[in-house]
């Protein structure tokens, strides 16, 4: 059986790579798919159409800040208000494409600036495990093979959870607004039970949203939320020096 692994990797390098980066890309596929639809459904919903919603997937690619999107379009937010929030909540890609082309400093820049325009937290711990596949030869077939893979299944998802809410009742469609909600709750309890502080951020967040949204818009309260949030994240969280 390794020899025939051997045999095809040196007959078509290329294309083992692909395979190889497709089969690694499935189960992130897999867990993208019901995602994506939901954000297709409640995008819909907030009075996108078809269209737009499926290209905010095509331009964004990133499930949280897309979630936000779809509802600061729902409560009537500003465009300044939709890029500012995304883009605090996004800037964390910068540290992940910084991190990716270390690691992958064997790659070509043509290969790196592409790649990591497709970098998601699922697609970064990935490639992150398979650092040695880019001292192979075609190593940079793995990588886009991997993020292709997630890549067009959230579009093919987003565009299914669109036509799903245009079919479905609007009474279950509106039920899945909890998913938003869900989606955050599930992403805060594993750092919450290892630091109780990061639950703290998560309330000082809340509530400076919470006062903000008594004087400015709803779309500026969560801007205001999500950056002096942060903030506070930065001295809660700091390690003790000794």
């Amino acid at each position: 059986m390794n020899t025939d692994v051997l045999e095809k990797q040196k007959s078509s390098p290329r294309l083992y790579m692909i395979r190889k980066g497709m089969t690694v890309g499935f189960p992130i596929m897999l867990g993208y798919l019901p995602i994506a639809i939901t954000y297709g459904v409640l995008a819909k919903q907030a009075g996108m159409t078809l269209t737009e919603l499926t290209l905010m997937s095509v331009m964004v690619f990133a499930g949280a800040s897309q979630f936000m999107g779809a509802n600061m379009i729902a409560v009537g937010a500003s465009a300044v208000e939709i890029i500012v929030a995304t883009f605090v909540l996004n800037f964390r890609h910068f540290v992940m494409s910084l991190s990716f082309m270390n690691r992958l400093r064997n790659l070509n820049l043509k290969w790196k600036v592409p790649l990591s325009l497709g970098l998601t937290d699922e697609t970064f711990a990935v490639s992150s495990l398979h650092t040695k596949e880019a001292k192979m030869e075609k190593g940079a077939y793995f990588y886009a093979a991997l993020i292709l893979t997630a890549y067009f299944s959230w579009i093919m998802g987003s565009f299914l959870g669109g036509v799903l809410g245009e079919i479905i009742p609007e009474q279950l469609s509106q039920s899945m607004g909890i998913a938003l909600y869900a989606m955050f709750i599930g992403l805060l309890i594993p750092p919450v039970k290892k630091e109780w502080r990061v639950g703290l951020v998560a309330v000082i967040a809340m509530l400076i949203n919470v006062i903000c949204s008594q004087f400015m818009s709803e779309g500026w309260a969560i801007v205001f939320g999500t950056v002096f949030g942060g903030l506070s994240g930065v001295f809660l969280l700091k390690e003790d020096a000794s």
